[in-house]
């Protein structure tokens, strides 16, 4: 009989399996016939072989239990050191694998006999039954641990990033990388099935002077140059529409060198790069919301908002919200109150309207019931968290009298108009920022969503999508005193080239609207996408508006600007941060949670010791001399 023609032809290994029986399991595979996760009662009195970490481990008397770990479950084992039992391993044996470390890797050959019925455990799927040892091999021993893998216990994020292989061992973490395969893999079907080709942009590609800080790559061919990581494959996805590819998608790396943040991993994150010819922006939307709405739904139990999901200007979200990510499942809405209190006698407003300043109302409902101490908790929290000079408010009763330090300086028709405009009832209140648009918007925002968190009315097990929509296309730069693009150069302004030759002022150019985009839920971005701007001209005439030539534009984007010369579809595209839905469905508060090798909060790879110092002959190589 040719072995060898067993273990190599998959044609035969069924029929010997089937003669041989046990005697597969014994020749056939040298670790297992079966995974940790997948034996059930219909294998009772089956010979088999697994292998795994040791996980746990309970000594019951001269009966050992072992539950045996890989990525697909847990398994338990069982053998004792009483000869007239049936699971006898001879006393050296015993002892070997009754003092074997945690996470020690084994290989058991044994019979796969049915628990007795008051030690079923109906949580996993191997629940039912246990393998008595008859044999085992330790494949690998573990030194002592820097932490414990079967618990879930909260550990120093550092310990854990520097010793991260063994944190993903860990069943939660263990999960989240599977969830985010999972998810990738949705994706990517799903993308296929929409008529999307798959391409790869280059990593090595040029600096921009645009965006956020590149990742920099010195050239040793080319002494003194250097190539970037990019930040996005925005250009590359734009050249592929040029080439004449109808819809491209790609599950794309992106550097960036920034700061790290709660939802944002420092470096590199991955995101579903996607771009499209001959579209609109609802085109775009009609792409996207059935995708994240099945998406969410395969992927959780929680309810996820109907498509077509609401379309917000983003004046009226800076106005509503506070904010340009608005979490929905907050119901309270801001207002601007301003002309109530232009002429009020509360002097410390009616002053600071005068000068520019502006009012925004927060409602707060339910909280008239709520102690003094509420209202001085929340303004203590302003001024200490966010900033704030201070948090005026005014609290209605039962019966529709108006306290706090701010109503004396109210007549009865501004009171009543105030709480027509909120929507306020009697037992709610209204808090009150006033300062310049930019901050009162921010602040109010900040005050919104912690007044949601007090008072407990945010909606649970719910994800809540929107679009945000009209951008302003140019912002001011405070620090330069000019205008600036605020998103993205390479969108079309809405109006097109017209709307930039007839805006003469800097205030006609600050209104011009581009057709760009965020998609937000719960009050993360998951994306920002534009409709590109596809015209040579109207990308000379955008950056002239900023004070930049159109030698600045061919030096800074050559490639963009010898394509766009050749024929251009109108096109756009999106880019859905994965990182961030993986995220979101894992019901993580914090992203390096669903990566397999983040980066610290400090941009640092503890595991793998980046970035650290290189050899002189290295650098030499490399025409660079460090600064001593």
């Amino acid at each position: 009989m040719d072995f060898t023609r067993i273990c190599v032809d998959d044609n035969y290994r069924l029929i010997y399996k089937f003669l041989f029986g046990r005697f597969w399991v014994n020749c056939m595979h040298r670790y297992r016939t079966h995974n940790c996760g997948q034996l059930t009662s219909a294998d009772i009195g089956k010979g088999v072989k697994v292998s795994g970490w040791i996980h746990k481990r309970r000594d019951h008397g001269g009966v050992l239990f072992i539950d045996l770990r890989d990525s697909y479950g847990v398994t338990q084992l069982v053998t004792s050191q009483q000869e007239k039992g049936i699971n006898y391993l001879a006393t050296e044996d015993y002892d070997t694998i009754l003092h074997a470390s945690y996470e020690s890797v084994i290989c058991v050959s044994g019979k796969v006999v049915k628990r007795s019925d008051d030690t079923i455990n109906n949580s996993i799927p191997t629940g039912e039954i246990e393998v008595v040892i008859e044999k085992f091999e330790v494949l690998s021993k573990a030194a002592p641990l820097p932490f414990n893998v079967n618990i879930e216990q909260n550990f120093p994020e550092d310990l854990r990033l520097k010793y991260r292989f063994l944190d993903l061992r860990r069943q939660q973490m263990h999960n989240n990388i599977l969830l985010r395969n999972d998810i990738i893999k949705f994706i990517r079907t799903k993308m296929w099935e929409y008529g999307f080709s798959e391409f790869q942009t280059p990593i090595l590609t040029a600096s921009s002077p645009e965006g956020a800080r590149d990742f920099l790559v010195p050239s040793r061919l080319h002494p003194g140059c250097f190539y970037a990581l990019p930040q996005a494959p925005q250009q590359f996805k734009q050249l592929l529409m040029i080439s004449g590819f109808d819809r491209y998608f790609q599950i794309a790396p992106a550097f960036r060198d920034e700061d790290a943040r709660a939802d944002r991993a420092p470096g590199e994150f991955y995101q579903l790069d996607i771009e499209m010819s001959f579209v609109e922006q609802e085109d775009v939307f009609s792409l996207i919301e059935p995708l994240m709405h099945s998406l969410f739904t395969k992927f959780s139990n929680y309810k996820v908002s109907d498509t077509p999901f609401p379309r917000i200007k983003y004046s009226d979200a800076m106005l509503k919200y506070g904010t340009d990510k608005p979490d929905l499942r907050n119901p309270i809405e801001i207002s601007d109150v301003s002309h109530v209190f232009k002429d009020s006698g509360f002097s410390v407003f009616s002053e600071a309207i005068k000068k520019g300043a502006c009012v925004r109302l927060i409602p707060a409902p339910g909280a008239s019931a709520l102690s003094r101490g509420f209202f001085d908790k929340m303004t203590l929290h302003a001024q200490k968290e966010f900033g704030a000079k201070g948090l005026a408010y005014v609290s209605f009763m039962q019966d529709g009298t108006a306290k706090g330090p701010v109503a004396k300086f109210l007549n009865q028709n501004q009171i009543d108009e105030l709480k027509k405009i909120s929507n306020v009832k009697n037992e709610d209140a209204m808090f009150f920022v006033c300062d310049r648009e930019e901050y009162a918007s921010k602040l109010s925002g900040l005050v919104r969503t912690k007044l949601g968190e007090e008072l407990s009315i945010i909606e649970k097990n719910v994800y809540k999508f929107c679009w945000i929509v009209d951008f302003p296309f140019y912002e001011w730069n405070e620090d330069e005193k000019k205008i600036d693009f605020s998103h993205n150069p390479f969108s079309m302004p809405q109006g097109g080239i017209s709307a930039l030759i007839n805006a003469k002022s800097d205030e006609e150019k600050l209104q011009i609207s581009a057709f760009q985009y965020d998609i937000v839920c719960n009050g993360i971005e998951l994306s920002s996408g534009a409709i590109r701007n596809h015209c040579l001209d109207t990308l000379y005439k955008a950056f002239e508006l900023t004070g930049k030539d159109n030698e600045f534009v061919r030096t800074n984007f050559s490639g963009m600007v010898k394509a766009l010369t050749y024929g251009v579809p109108p096109h756009g595209g999106i880019a859905p941060g994965v990182d961030r839905i993986v995220m979101l469905v894992a019901n993580e508060p914090n992203i390096r949670e669903v990566i397999a090798f983040p980066l610290n909060q400090n941009a640092k790879d503890l595991l793998m010791n980046a970035p650290s110092v290189v050899s002189e002959k290295q650098l030499k190589e490399l025409h660079i001399k460090t600064l001593s």
